[in-house]
């Protein structure tokens, strides 16, 4: 090992590492400030070029809002619409006839006309004129619509999707009179398709897709193929969002002519499909400077340590084991700092070689204690064993059995380094059961118990010893304080929360009053142990909570003690199969 460790501890080779070192450092940096140029020129281009599409995808809604807008004006300012709705101002009733024949003129003009469904006309008294029906104007959309309408004086009008079919969206506008200095004549609305609006098809890659939202100035969705929370869109103050774990630039543009805003939703990860090629030609130019380098390096460092060759070999000499200081060898001053360096190295070598050494040593004394510390436990097992088959069967059956109660007491309570800390709650009950039976060698038969538990949770797991400590508590401080019968309750219950367990342990012992609760619960939550050791199985029980679940999973140790009551203690914790 330290023959290794000469051999290639030269001055050379340390240059070569320095060398090696910077060189590293240089192209590291060099092509990290790359990388992000290049990264960020590339995220720049695109988000330019997206912002491009979003002004053409925004310019496209524009002309289909043109168009609506050139058919509908068509329509208003139609001869016989004229003539019709300026008899009608006058008092004039438009006959059947005149409405067939007014629908047959709206219907040619429609029929030349993209993405327009249907179209209804009404007077300015908001009856329908076409088709012809009862239906009046204020029935068919909102008030405020037609003050819209009004206010833009033969404007077209926006008015978002039909109330009474979502597949449709509906325009508006004022009709104006011509012959009549273009007073307000009545009123036209179109209905439009929603798929005249339908979104060009988006490219996939890896599950990814780009999303695009067009929303109106009421923030209502015209078109979008984001089924996420639109609110999201409106509401950040940056140029990312993530979505599924996956991030999303957003770029937006408004329209002046409609004030519609396009939302452009594209993944992070395509606007940097380049980088590949990039990482790969820096990667190519930096193995390529290394190797210029390192023949380089080499050639400078053999020239540079040529004169201390002969100290290298007298370093090289020094024997196993124990490094031998190196005598000093009258020569430059960088060749006596040299020696002078070795030898503090040498003496620190040995030193740190004892210092292992006796460390090792100590290691192996405590493992060794370790070992015949676990022959204890051990011991008391076989020897309890041993005691309980060589009682008497029929004289000693009874504490016989107590012995074997003890003796697995035991053997479950002293856990092994590799054994598992949970445990089911059917053996923690009859580890209980186990406890309760030498407990009853000192109560007798005045002392009794009983577990409420749903045969479904048995196979749940616990931490194991969270419950008899409390168990043993209730027994010690509660009913074992009381004259007359000793009951102890172990309940197991699913809480209104999903996925938890209430556990509690009642017994009928004499209470607590508010002063003594008060002094149990400091005890629980910071231990302060006094004389007779009160608080310690509720601290214990706290506490390995506390480590073995998380703050949100599990309610603490809660006590319900009334004087002459009685007294219940329960914890809630999450189940576990």
């Amino acid at each position: 090992m330290l023959k290794h460790i000469k051999k290639w501890n030269t001055l050379r080779n340390q240059l070569l590492v320095v060398y090696l070192f910077v060189i590293l450092l240089v192209l590291i940096i060099v092509s990290a400030i790359t990388y992000i140029s290049v990264e960020d020129l590339l995220q720049n281009n695109a988000e330019e070029q997206i912002r491009q599409t979003a002004i053409e995808s925004s310019g496209r809604y524009d002309s289909l809002y043109e168009q609506l807008n050139m058919v509908t004006k068509q329509v208003i300012t139609n001869e016989e619409v004229q003539h019709t709705l300026f008899n009608e101002t006058r008092g004039d009733t438009i006959t059947f006839d005149q409405r067939q024949s007014l629908m047959n003129t709206v219907n040619l003009i429609q029929a030349n006309a993209d993405g327009i469904y249907s179209i209804e006309i009404y007077t300015k008294n908001y009856e329908r004129v076409i088709p012809i029906d009862s239906t009046s104007l204020v029935d068919r959309v909102n008030k405020k619509w037609i003050t819209a309408a009004n206010e833009a004086r033969g404007g077209l009008i926006w008015l978002g999707e039909d109330p009474y079919d979502e597949n449709y969206f509906l325009v508006g506008r004022q009709i104006n009179l011509v012959d009549r200095n273009f007073l307000r004549g009545g009123y036209i609305l179109a209905r439009i398709s929603r798929s005249h609006f339908q979104l060009n098809p988006t490219k996939q890659e890896e599950g990814l897709k780009d999303y695009t939202v067009v929303l109106d100035e009421q923030n209502r969705p015209i078109v979008s193929n984001f089924n996420g929370d639109r609110n999201r869109l409106l509401h950040t103050d940056s140029d990312r969002l993530m979505i599924d774990d996956e991030e999303y630039m957003i770029v937006q543009h408004t329209s002046e002519l409609t004030g519609w805003t396009t939302y452009m939703l594209t993944p992070v990860r395509h606007l940097t499909d380049g980088m590949s090629t990039v990482q790969a030609g820096i990667v190519v130019a930096g193995i390529i400077g290394i190797m210029i380098f390192l023949v380089s390096s080499y050639f400078l460092s053999t020239f540079i340590t040529k004169p201390i060759t002969r100290l290298t070999k007298t370093m090289r000499e020094a024997g196993e084991g124990v490094l031998a200081q190196n005598p000093v060898i009258p020569s430059t001053n960088e060749i006596n700092e040299l020696n002078q360096t070795y030898n503090q190295l040498a003496a620190e070598t040995n030193y740190l070689v004892q210092m292992v050494y006796e460390k090792e040593l100590l290691k192996n004394r405590t493992e060794l204690k370790a070992l015949q510390a676990q022959i204890h436990p051990h011991f008391l097992f076989n020897t309890l064993d041993a005691l309980y088959w060589s009682l008497d069967e029929k004289e000693e059956e009874e504490l016989a059995n107590v012995v074997l109660a003890m003796s697995e007491l035991f053997r479950y309570t002293i856990t092994k380094e590799n054994e598992e800390e949970w445990v089911m709650i059917k053996d923690e009950l009859a580890h209980i059961e186990r406890y309760m039976e030498i407990m009853r060698m000192r109560f007798g038969d005045r002392l009794n118990w009983e577990k409420e538990v749903d045969f479904q949770w048995l196979d749940a797991k616990i931490p194991k010893l969270m419950i008899q400590p409390i168990v043993e508590n209730a027994i010690l401080h509660g009913a074992g304080n009381v004259v007359g019968p000793c009951h102890v309750t172990v309940n197991i219950e699913k809480t209104e929360l999903e996925n938890r367990l209430r556990i509690s342990v009642i017994d009928n012992g004499p209470g607590m009053n508010q002063e003594m609760l008060a002094h149990v619960n400091s005890l629980m939550s910071g231990y302060h142990k006094n004389k007779r050791g009160s608080g310690l199985a509720l601290y214990n029980v706290q506490k390995r909570l506390n480590l073995f679940f998380e703050e949100k999973e599990y309610q603490p140790i809660v006590i319900e003690s009334e004087e002459k009551k009685g007294t219940r203690v329960s914890f809630e914790i999450p189940i576990r199969s």
